[in-house]
This record gives structure tokens, sequence and C-alpha cells, in this order.
């Protein structure tokens, strides 16, 4: 049976945050974590060793597949901050015109800095994304 990699940790986000290195990216972390914490209305939870969450969502793939995953969250990763939304709902393509300097991965979205976006843009992108998964996966 499979057994997901990434599930809810009881480490201390403020003791991940104060570990990383650079003074800049341990500040837009923080500033991070409070815009997607007053966004969603969730509290921050660690997900695996590296990635703070918001809220949850079950997901079920047709082969069978399931588990629980935040609904979004980032990580504050040394090269660039990875950002975590739902894919799949075409309004993130069209956020992401106006989001400001990022690039994409399958299914996150790299900053290097929160000065490089459009924070009022980062909050409808969260927005959108619980709303998209919360449609879609109405089991929580």
């Amino acid at each position: 049976m499979y057994k997901p990699k990434t599930t809810v940790t009881d480490q201390s986000i403020v003791e991940f945050i104060e570990q990383i290195e650079s003074p800049q990216k341990r500040k837009d972390a923080y500033q991070l974590l409070n815009i997607f914490t007053e966004t969603t209305g969730h509290e921050a939870k660690m997900w695996g060793p590296s990635i703070i969450g918001f809220g949850t969502y079950h997901y079920k793939y047709d082969s069978g597949h399931e588990g629980d995953a935040p609904l979004v969250g980032f990580s504050p990763r040394k090269a660039k901050i990875s950002l975590y939304f739902a894919t799949g709902d075409s309004e993130r393509e069209d956020l992401l015109k106006d989001f400001g300097k990022y690039t994409t991965g399958k299914a996150c979205v790299y900053i290097n800095k929160v000065a490089d976006i459009d924070v009022d843009v980062l909050k409808a992108l969260i927005v959108q994304s619980v709303e998209f998964l919360k449609k879609n996966y109405p089991d929580h």
C-alpha cells in the first residue's frame, strides 16, 4: 500500500524558519506565513520536513492512490521559494499574468523573493486555489 511521503508533522514552523540561512529568505518566509494564514484562515502546519501548509483536503486518483495534502502552502528552499497552489484551474493562469517575476514547474510556482511579486495577486491565487480544491474535493 502506498504511503505518502509528505504528511503533517508536529515540527515547529518558527524553528524551521529560523534555520533558514539567508536573512532575506527568512524574512520572506515570515511574510508569507502571515499572508497565507490571514488569507486562508487556517493555522500553518509543517508537511514533511520543508513544506509549510494550510488547510487540508483528501484526494483520490482513478488509480486508487489517495492521501491528504495541504490546500495551499510554500517552502523557502535554498534556490527559490516554492509556492503550492491547486493545478488544473485555468483561473490560476489568468492570475499569474499579473503576478510578477516567477517560474513554474509541474505543480509549483517559484519565486526568488516576495518583493518580486504582487502580494494582492498572491492572495487571489491562494483564495482561488482553496475554492477550487474545496469544490473539487468536497470531503474536507
